[in-house]
């Protein structure tokens, strides 16, 4: 497998065409896999706000004011208030915020970006990044790039462990997950549980050469790389009613 990084991509603004912007620096195969940091993905599509946008709530300022109490730092209720108005719902509120998005994607402060966004306070998720990417593949299609999956990455940290890993959010052109259930394994063991979340794995490969900060790398061509002759899923998040970690955020209390 190997990832090639996209260079001279400008600084992207509202409006910007990325699948023209990335094919006309980078060679395209069909099979290749083009992961697109959410940062730009974002940044083309408007999502940059000013904190004087929000209308603070009485919600927001007890969110802020909660948080400021146990962390003694000053927080901004506008701030609180551009999470409130990005979640479907907070499942930690203290001594941080953990939301998740509307489009499913949990992550600190609804995913909320202060960093590299010139000329604003803050950059916003993609509203619904799968229909982003599509519509970057659809762009690549129309220029002659067929057979291309499109993966939009963030990054976020992971419960049990330091550090930030790269993560997809939205997917086109290929299914999220690889299924090794029925497999069996060296020794004739039928594999139960195994499914293969491959938009991550990519995600977080991708990650290793755009990486972070000032970088200014935001896709990676992934080439080389097969899905197999597996079942695949869409499913990435996890079903509520499935999911016993947010059952048990739901009845943990943080009393500072």
């Amino acid at each position: 497998m190997e990832l090639e990084p996209v260079t001279d991509l400008p600084e992207i603004r509202p409006g910007d065409d990325l699948a023209e912007l990335i094919a006309t620096r980078t060679t395209l195969e069909p099979g290749d896999v083009l992961t697109v940091a959410s940062t730009v993905v974002s940044k083309a599509e408007g999502r940059t706000a000013d904190l004087e946008e929000y209308p603070v709530s009485g919600r927001a300022r007890e969110l802020a004011s909660r948080l400021e109490a146990i962390t003694g730092e000053q927080k901004d209720p506008r701030f609180a208030q551009a999470i409130l108005d990005e979640s479907s719902e907070l499942l930690i509120e203290a001594p941080f915020v953990l939301a998740e998005t509307r489009f499913g994607h949990i992550a600190p402060n609804a995913g909320i970006d202060r960093s590299n966004v010139p000329g604003h306070d803050i950059l916003l998720l993609p509203r619904k990044p799968t229909e982003s990417a599509e519509r970057i593949r659809s762009g690549l299609t129309e220029r002659g790039h067929e057979d291309v999956a499109v993966i939009v990455t963030d990054t976020c940290g992971r419960p049990f462990r330091h550090g930030q890993t790269g993560v997809a959010i939205g997917w086109a052109g290929m299914p999220a997950s690889r299924d090794w259930r029925g497999e069996l394994d060296r020794d004739g063991h039928e594999l139960g549980v195994t499914v293969q979340s491959v938009v991550d794995e990519l995600a977080a490969a991708a990650n290793l050469v755009t990486g972070e900060g000032a970088g200014g790398v935001p896709a990676v061509v992934v080439r080389d790389w097969a899905f197999g002759d597996l079942e695949g899923s869409d499913e990435l998040f996890r079903a509520v009613e499935d999911d016993l970690v947010r059952e048990a955020l739901r009845e943990w209390t943080f009393d500072g």
